[in-house]
């Protein structure tokens, strides 16, 4: 998940050059966007720039709907940049490389997460954390790129991406349960390992949703015991079934007392306020809680939660190029795929009210050969 629009640093690319020559010559393809905040979204056109010396052109099979679409679609997040093309989970095909393209071929299947570039040069960036650039990441949508126009993501048939920006899929993943792990699955993948979710490890994921169902998948393919928090036990015989050894409601209070200093890492998944207090009294001592959702709202924390127990509350985004490319490596290797609801791009519309509502197991994905 990706948070809001700087809009500050987005216009610092105004002077910085692209890699490759520029050619303004552009290219006219189909796709579905948000007119205005809170608008629903429709079927428009939108204008691809030509392949450049280092890019590659893919056509879109599959998107995912990402949360994180519709706050900024709706400006949940702040102001947002209108029309807007969502969708950071895009799986495709190579269909043309530019003349100094090393990496990919046509034919071969690729992915595109969350961003499509960033300045390349900051110590962020040469360490592999291209996400915290230090100058901001492009975003793949609802950003503006070096060019001074703005980006446009997945709800689209095509799109032209830097193959510096551009990772591969591997033969056993299909494109269609590929397409959320370039959010869901990074976003869940990289803190997983940073915080240490390992054999001996007790790991907890809050949320069972787009996110929190990889997240679990992931845990237990580390070798974590994973436990599922829900509000509910409404998705306990998925959350088992998708590698959990453990499910609580997070609506009876016994919960917090049976779970007290349990855990190693609590992995927050929800865009909804938690008291994290109370979760954060499920930690052992120098446990970590890390965020990777994103409320619209702030939160008020009593930091007696933190200094009593040495414990860590951090906050996750998504991942570095490399980083998405083990990634999607170790899912391949594990046999790790999204579970999805195959839309056509008419259903958009209801599939955004269905996410808010928490009605889907788990991950929207368009088919955008209905666009």
């Amino acid at each position: 998940m990706v948070g809001p629009l700087d809009v500050r640093k987005a216009v610092t690319w105004a002077n910085v050059p692209r890699p490759g020559t520029l050619d303004t010559m552009t290219t006219t393809v189909a796709a579905y966007a948000a007119p205005s905040a809170k608008a629903p979204l429709e079927r428009t056109t939108i204008e691809r720039r030509t392949v450049g010396e280092h890019d590659v052109l893919i056509d879109i099979k599959f998107a995912g709907i990402c949360h994180s679409d519709i706050h900024q679609a709706r400006e949940g997040w702040g102001e947002a940049i209108f029309p807007m093309i969502p969708g950071h989970e895009i799986a495709g095909v190579v269909s043309e490389v530019g003349s100094a393209v090393t990496r990919f071929k046509a034919g071969d299947r690729v992915g595109v997460g969350c961003m499509v570039d960033s300045c390349r040069t900051c110590e962020n960036c040469l360490a592999g954390r291209e996400q915290h650039c230090l100058r901001g990441n492009t975003g793949t949508y609802n950003a503006i790129g070096r060019d001074g126009e703005p980006t446009y993501g997945g709800y689209s048939q095509k799109v032209v991406v830097d193959e510096a920006f551009t990772v591969r899929i591997p033969d056993s993943l299909p494109l269609d349960v590929a397409a959320p792990l370039l959010c869901a699955g990074i976003t869940t993948y990289s803190p997983l390992k940073q915080w240490g979710a390992a054999p001996g490890k007790k790991v907890a994921v809050i949320g069972l949703g787009g996110l929190g169902h990889m997240g679990v998948k992931i845990a237990h393919a580390l070798g974590a015991e994973v436990t599922v928090l829900s509000q509910s036990l409404r998705k306990k015989d998925d959350g088992l079934k998708l590698g959990a050894d453990h499910y609580h409601a997070t609506s009876d209070p016994k919960t917090f007392e049976e779970l007290a200093g349990t855990f190693d890492v609590i992995l927050s998944t929800v865009s909804a306020p938690l008291d994290f207090g109370a979760y954060l009294g499920l930690l052992k001592v120098g446990g970590a809680l890390v965020n990777v959702g994103a409320p619209e709202e702030p939160i008020a924390l009593n930091l007696f939660s933190l200094i009593g127990g040495n414990k860590t509350l951090a906050g996750s985004a998504i991942g570095g190029i490399a980083e998405t490319q083990e990634m999607l490596d170790f899912c391949a290797e594990h046999g790790l795929g999204a579970e999805i609801e195959l839309i056509e791009a008419s259903q958009i519309n209801e599939a955004y009210e269905r996410v808010v509502n928490s009605d889907v197991r788990y991950r929207f994905v368009i088919d955008t050969a209905t666009i």
